[in-house]
């Protein structure tokens, strides 16, 4: 093409062009440059996190923007084209959650309340918006004033339904016109959140709850956990606990959890097992949970089961429960058959005071072979940590093969696994203590990217005071590929306040229970389908060598729209990948309006850092 175009000049201006022809050839070509230099540029701007200043006053500043010009050069030249701005989703989808469409799961079959779980095949076609956040929606105040103090305008429950509610929690009080405070020290069944901490403690032969870790007890279960005050509280104390709650229209316990910047996620004891694998929790923890426990010939409890570890506990609280007659019973059901179910999957009743009853489940891995009792559940005949990946629940016993039967007793107290502990996962000592070295390295290297990014290019808010250290602002974040966990880790060494939703794709080797041996909050997710989330729930994305891994599974436009719908405004993104996959990326986020920079890394020519934040955009 170019070649045509310069014998059609030629033979236009003869074999030989005037010099003065040639002259004013030069000039106009001059000033195209000049014009669309200045249009690149401007381009260029609207991809940077923030306005480039003309003149560069440190080398890092001018060697990055090289960088980010050798890139849309080198995206230009593969054909990868910028690409339209996506609109805004209109205000019904403010606090949309893809595949929890009732309606849309009854149409398709779904009955029995499965049309209330997690369906991503019924709905996997939508249109492709960027979801907005409510006209009242402020940035949450940083932590740890955020942990109990949040916008009321942020979440979808207004005070009437809130009061209205019934919730025999009355840890909420309106403060003012626009904000909810959360009260840890009010109503959760008995006195107190610490109370009713510090009862359990003494129920499973504790003197405080401040020996729980003392006495294995690193990873809690709550199930329906209200406002989350009860993981607060537990979180205060050095203990992971992660919420998990059914998809609620109104008023989600989740979004309301997540909001104060506490772990949590969508998740319901309906018809599938739980995103875990076996072994993974201390303790699984139900305060009037809504759960029927008796159900589906206790599919349920064997669900139970199977992610509790030998020697964890099963705490289960129901207000207004008493012994009668000898028969435990609640308002509404009998705990009859429960207590006769839990001897048949060798529980013991360990202790029960008053509403509360504490069941541990055995250490003996044995004792299911010495079960005499009519009808007791199987033992699978397979193990495999790959195949709970949302699969129907099951009716037999599971984990009684796996390495990794230890009781909670005996397990390590830190995140640093020994030798033997290691050599269950597959794993060699030296791999993980340079995996966990490379991620300290790392995280230095991030928050000195994003210190400056947040002190001198974050743009002040009108009204706001100056912001505080960076890990004041950032509260959570996801890790969307954990390998080993050593990002979550490196947090926890450098005492950053923050916690880490680790996420491992289900396209890759499963490392979940390992990051779940560590005492660490995780996941198994397959990214080419939505996250379990409501929008606007994460302060920092990470993710390295995502790219590369959805770019031969799926659409990664849809991956980028979908962290975009779980990010908060004004979050941050932080991408390592090969050079191909941040250049596409680079040129995707234009889609979807985040800022973004395009970084070297030192010694490695084949990565980059692709680093965004996400603009607070208001209709």
């Amino acid at each position: 093409m170019r070649s045509h175009w310069f014998r059609q000049l030629f033979v236009n201006s003869g074999r030989k062009p005037p010099l003065n022809w040639l002259l004013l050839c030069f000039v106009s070509i001059f000033g195209l440059i000049v014009i669309f230099g200045s249009s690149s540029s401007n381009t260029l701007n609207s991809v940077a996190s923030s306005p480039i200043p003309d003149i560069y006053k440190n080398y890092r500043r001018l060697k990055e923007q090289a960088t980010s010009d050798f890139l849309e050069i080198r995206s230009l030249s593969l054909g990868i084209k910028y690409t339209k701005e996506l609109d805004l989703c209109g205000k019904e989808r403010e606090h949309y959650v893809p595949c929890y469409n009732v309606s849309a799961n009854q149409l398709a079959g779904f009955l029995n309340g499965e049309e209330f779980d997690r369906h991503c095949e019924v709905s996997r076609v939508g249109q492709r918006c960027l979801v907005r956040p409510p006209k009242d929606y402020k940035i949450p105040l940083r932590w740890p004033a955020g942990r109990d103090v949040i916008w009321s305008g942020n979440v979808k429950i207004t005070k009437d339904q809130f009061l209205s509610s019934g919730s025999m929690t009355k840890r909420l009080m309106l403060l003012e016109e626009n904000q909810i405070a959360f009260h840890s020290e009010d109503g959760m069944i008995i006195d107190g959140v610490k109370d009713y901490s510090r009862q359990i403690a003494e129920m499973i032969g504790l003197g405080s709850d401040s020996e729980f870790l003392q006495a294995g007890v690193r990873t809690v279960l709550d199930i329906g956990c209200g406002f989350g005050s009860f993981g607060a509280h537990l979180f205060s104390l050095k203990l992971t606990t992660i919420c998990i709650s059914a998809y609620e229209v109104f008023g989600s316990q989740v979004q309301l959890s997540l909001e104060r910047g506490l772990p949590a996620m969508i998740g319901s004891f309906i018809s599938r097992q739980l995103p875990y694998p076996s072994l993974s929790f201390d303790i699984v923890h139900c305060a009037q949970c809504g759960i029927v426990w008796d159900e589906k010939d206790g599919a349920f409890l064997i669900e139970v089961d199977r992610i509790l570890r030998p020697g964890g506990y099963f705490v289960l609280t129901s207000p207004t429960s008493k012994l009668q007659g000898g028969s435990l019973s609640t308002k509404g059901f009998t705990l009859t058959p429960i207590a006769e179910f839990t001897q048949k999957i060798c529980w013991s009743l360990l202790a029960q005071q008053e509403e509360t009853f504490v069941w541990q489940k055995t250490s003996d891995v044995h004792c299911y072979a010495s079960r005499k009792q009519d009808g007791v559940p199987p033992l699978c005949k397979e193990e495999g940590d790959t195949q709970f990946y949302y699969q129907p629940l099951s009716s037999c016993i599971s984990g009684t093969n796996s390495k990794r039967w230890v009781p909670v007793q005996n397990r390590s107290s830190g995140s640093l696994l020994d030798s033997a502990e290691l050599e269950v996962h597959g794993i060699h000592p030296d791999d993980f203590y340079e995996d966990s070295q490379v991620w300290r390295s790392a995280l230095k290297n991030y928050w000195s990217l994003l210190t400056p990014l947040i002190f001198s290019d974050h743009p002040k808010r009108p009204g706001d005071e100056d912001p505080l250290p960076p890990f004041n602002m950032v509260r959570n974040v996801m890790d969307m590929n954990a390998h080993y966990g050593g990002l979550n880790a490196a947090f926890l060494e450098a005492k950053k306040s923050v916690w880490v939703m680790n996420v491992v794709p289900i396209e890759i080797p499963n490392t979940l229970p390992l990051i779940l041996d560590r005492g660490f909050t995780g996941v198994l997710h397959n990214w080419c389908e939505p996250f379990p989330t409501y929008p606007r729930t994460y302060d920092m994305l990470h993710a390295n060598g995502l790219l590369s891994i959805v770019l031969k599974e799926c659409d990664l436009s849809d991956l980028l729209l979908e962290m975009d719908r779980i990010l908060r405004p004004e979050g941050w993104i932080v991408l390592c990948d090969k050079v191909q996959a941040i250049e596409k990326a680079r040129m995707l986020v234009t889609q979807i309006r985040w800022d973004a920079r395009v970084i070297e890394l030192q010694n490695d020519d084949d990565q980059r850092l692709l680093i965004c934040q996400k603009p607070f955009l208001k209709k």
